[in-house]
């Protein structure tokens, strides 16, 4: 049986672009030698350019934009904020049929031009919406012939579900580009179209007269192309060292909470997004837990599940919700990207960074898995003297079996590849390396370093 949290969304996805699915990290020349020379890879173990990141976090990028009703706020974790409203609209919420009206103001990113002409964009934030607030992200870019594209929706999101149910938003396109849930792609990569430059905007909201204020202090996106492919170039171990990162399965939550996506075995996102937070710190109180049935164990797997769910998705599997559920947590900001190989794993472990990857295989490719999946997120926690992958695995059947060692090879093939065959003998998706990061909202010097040598700032 697929563990995948929701097969038919990136089945749709990996029909509809399957020459655009894309990979791959480039870190500077300068930061890939500081990298190598803290885990003792080599620079032919690294991926060629084929991914820009870019995000505003700085109170100087936040004062780069063009704001309408909100402001620059300064301070350790500079951000951006609602000052006087641009005006007052009303929203109908398509999950519940409730109809508010709320105060809103936008703030719009500068043009940013990709150093990589991308197939595929993920934008991601990190934000804090109190009680009555929450915000919009959207993405307006221009192809290479020179046209735009539309304001697309990539999230309306709040870090509750009492005032809006966070959400996706289906049938997105103008005919050249598609939203799929969380992801911009290209209909049809092989006409070579790609885009090019784009903006972003933030629109935040809270309710009429309130004084609070939802607060956004990382917004970006990961623009990506690589060419398609069933196999990856092999990396050469390079590290052998563990991180102690907590263990949960999503398989003692099966039957939990349908109503977020049937129930934990479909939880294995927001499983591995706990996995990594309670690593960092981050611990959920008695209060937050109270509504969880206290016969359930890890009550704080279901609180994840619940809050990364996707309403329109259906499902708990939508990437850059889950980063956002990773920043509610103080201290910690998360990313969406891709990594290039291996080698920018070990760059990451190496600097006591933990990262959750996306990829699908049939039984057979993955040795002592047990299970084929069409969309499966596990958590690396490092790896072993022969270089292969030890990995927290939350399809298992208990806490205490989490912890699996994967092959190398089979681990970065499944994991970096862009298409593969399904079960049916037909063509399919990979994902090309994406995973999230998780990490300190003050990184110190090593994880500095380590997080530009994998292309992250």
């Amino acid at each position: 049986m697929s563990r995948a949290e929701q097969p038919s969304r990136r089945t749709v996805l990996a029909a509809a672009v399957a020459a655009a699915v894309a990979g791959g990290v480039a870190p500077a020349a300068a930061a890939d030698a500081a990298a190598d020379a803290d885990t003792g890879a080599a620079d032919t173990d690294r991926a060629p350019a084929r991914v820009d990141n870019r995000a505003w976090t700085t109170y100087r990028d936040w004062r780069s934009g063009t704001a309408r009703g909100t402001r620059a706020a300064a301070g350790s974790r500079p951000g951006v904020v609602l000052a006087t409203p641009a005006g007052t609209t009303s929203y109908t919420d398509p999950h519940t049929g409730r109809t508010a009206d709320w105060e809103y103001g936008t703030w719009t990113s500068p043009v940013h031009r990709l150093a990589v002409p991308a197939t595929e964009a993920i934008v991601s934030w990190n934000a804090h919406t109190p009680d009555g607030t929450w915000l919009q992200a959207e993405l307006k870019g221009t192809y290479s012939d020179g046209t735009d594209t539309p304001w697309y929706v990539m999230g309306r999101w709040a870090a509750g579900d009492e005032d809006i149910r966070r959400t996706s938003v289906d049938d997105q396109s103008d005919g050249r580009s598609s939203i799929w849930t969380d992801t911009f792609s290209i209909d049809d990569a092989s006409t070579g179209l790609r885009l090019v430059s784009y903006r972003l905007r933030l629109t935040l909201y809270r309710r009429p007269g309130a004084h609070t204020t939802p607060t956004v202090w990382r917004l970006g996106a990961m623009g990506s192309d690589i060419p398609d492919r069933f196999t990856v170039p092999a990396s050469r171990p390079g590290l052998a060292q563990e991180l102690s990162v907590p263990r949960y399965s999503q398989e003692i939550h099966k039957g939990q909470y349908p109503e977020y996506d049937n129930g934990g075995e479909a939880w294995c996102s927001p499983t591995s997004s706990q996995m990594i937070i309670e690593y960092w710190g981050g611990r959920l109180t008695e209060e937050q837990l109270a509504w969880v049935d206290p016969s359930y164990a890890d009550p704080q797997v279901c609180h994840a599940a619940r809050y990364t769910y996707d309403y329109q998705y259906a499902g708990c599997g939508n990437w850059p919700f889950n980063a956002a559920y990773a920043a509610t947590f103080d201290g910690l900001q998360g990313v969406v990207t891709r990594l290039g190989s291996l080698t920018d794993l070990e760059t990451l472990i190496a600097a006591g960074i933990p990262a959750i990857t996306s990829q699908s295989f049939l039984a057979e490719e993955l040795t002592g898995a047990g299970y084929g999946t069409s969309g499966h997120l596990m958590t690396v926690i490092g790896f072993t003297a022969d270089g292969d992958v030890i990995a927290n695995d939350p399809a298992s059947d208990s806490d205490a079996e989490v912890r699996r060692v994967y092959k190398r090879r089979e681990w970065e093939n499944i994991w970096l590849r862009t298409k593969r065959y399904n079960a049916s003998g037909n063509v399919a998706s990979g994902t090309g390396g994406v995973c999230y990061l998780y990490f300190p909202a003050h990184p110190n010097a090593r994880q500095r370093k380590a997080l530009a040598a994998v292309g992250v700032r």
